[in-house]
């Protein structure tokens, strides 16, 4: 690799080489892409509703598809990535994003409307955080988790970029004419980006150690691997249901509407926080202690909030506990491949894991609302979410290390 200077690569630990401007432009692309394909529509669909006539429970479900779709597809990206590198991938996500965009604001009926967010959902799994977890952990192996919580630290700041940028938007223009300026936004900023930041030489796999020597699909196979999965969808579908159910658990203890959304926004510096400590913890923790760690404290979270009706300074104080432990929970998730299973295969098994986690999450907001009604309201909802993150702990009990965890 003569040229790694001359393609603009540096050389990291090991000789690893890798392209100087990919962290930066990861940056700038999560935060774009989050903030216009995810954080965008639910800002926009009471417009949407009002102006369509389309019922708010189909335009939901059109979005939550999208979510089913990323899952599945997320697969066969990591598997692409891993052999060929993030850039063509990266780059053909943002296109199909924003072609997708337009097709939803131009949709003149609500199948085509479906359509447009079913091809979306394609482009999360080429863009989202997944492929960019690729991307980091080859590059940047074995200091991989300062890179990735750096990104996902700045994926954090989508909703607060782009959740005010789309409502002011949609002040001056309709919700049609919102997405495709958005959809542009998006095509300018990331199309560029991908294409041109991530052109760095893609270093060859670490070979296989014996714990992986059976190749990704014995991994996969393999009980602690299904355990471990099982643990993290279990988990995934309990933290986004209390994300969702949050407000409307405030609003039924007699808290109004500025108070619980005032609750549901600490939670997100809450989520910002814990990305900031998880580098710490996973130096001086082993992977399944912090696995369990994790899931039992967002189990305990929950059921606090299910048992506490106040002071309201109370709430917020757990609203923010809770929202630390995702922010861990997503670097977790990150990081569980190669704590256990090395890099060999990170893009093939981290979809693998990644896939029923992110449908898992899809699903989780219309079964919480579903079930409040029947359990009694939400404070019994947030009770069973507490058992089932407690059922979610055991699984990850089961999914033992089959080495020792890397220290970062």
């Amino acid at each position: 690799m003569t040229n790694l200077h001359t393609s603009g690569a540096v050389t990291g630990t090991g000789d690893r080489p890798r392209p100087r401007a990919a962290l930066p432009a990861l940056c700038a692309t999560q935060i774009t892409s989050w903030g216009i394909v995810y954080y965008a529509f639910p800002v926009l669909n009471p417009q949407i509703t009002a102006a369509t006539g389309w019922p708010a429970g189909a335009t939901t479900a059109s979005f939550s598809a999208a979510l089913l779709v990323s899952a599945l597809t997320g697969i066969r990206v990591g598997r692409v990535i891993d052999r060929h590198g993030p850039r063509t991938v990266m780059t053909a996500g943002s296109i199909l994003g924003a072609l997708s965009l337009l097709l939803v604001a131009a949709a003149p009926n609500l199948p085509v409307f479906a359509t447009g967010w079913l091809l979306a959902g394609g482009a999360m799994a080429a863009t989202f955080y997944q492929p960019a977890f690729v991307a980091l952990t080859r590059w940047f192996a074995p200091h991989h988790v300062r890179a990735l919580t750096i990104v996902t630290l700045a994926g954090g700041l989508a909703s607060t970029v782009f959740a005010p940028t789309t409502a002011a938007l949609a002040n001056h223009l309709s919700w049609r004419a919102t997405y495709a300026v958005l959809a542009l936004l998006l095509a300018a900023i990331t199309i560029p980006a991908h294409a041109l930041a991530l052109k760095g030489p893609w270093p060859e796999a670490p070979p296989a150690s014996a714990h992986t020597s059976g190749g990704a699909t014995s991994v996969a196979r393999s009980r602690p691997f299904w355990m471990l999965a099982c643990a993290l969808t279990l988990s995934a579908f309990t933290v986004y249901a209390v994300v969702v159910a949050l407000v409307p658990l405030l609003l039924e203890r007699g808290f109004t509407t500025g108070e619980a959304a005032w609750a549901l926004g600490l939670g997100g510096a809450g989520q910002t926080l814990g990305r900031t400590l998880y580098a710490s913890l996973a130096r001086h923790t082993g992977a399944a202690a912090r696995t369990v760690t994790l899931i039992a404290l967002g189990g305990a979270t929950t059921a606090a909030l299910a048992l506490v009706p106040g002071p309201y300074a109370l709430l917020l104080a757990l609203s923010v506990m809770a929202g630390t432990v995702r922010g861990n929970l997503t670097l977790l998730q990150a990081t569980a491949i190669t704590d256990r299973w090395g890099t060999t295969h990170y893009g093939h098994l981290s979809g693998l894991l990644t896939a029923p986690a992110t449908a898992a999450s899809a699903l989780a907001p219309l079964a919480g609302a579903a079930l409040a009604a029947p359990l009694g309201g939400y404070p019994r909802l947030f009770t069973l979410l507490a058992l089932a993150s407690a059922v979610a702990a055991l699984l990850a009990v089961a999914a033992t290390p089959q080495r020792p965890a890397s220290k970062h």
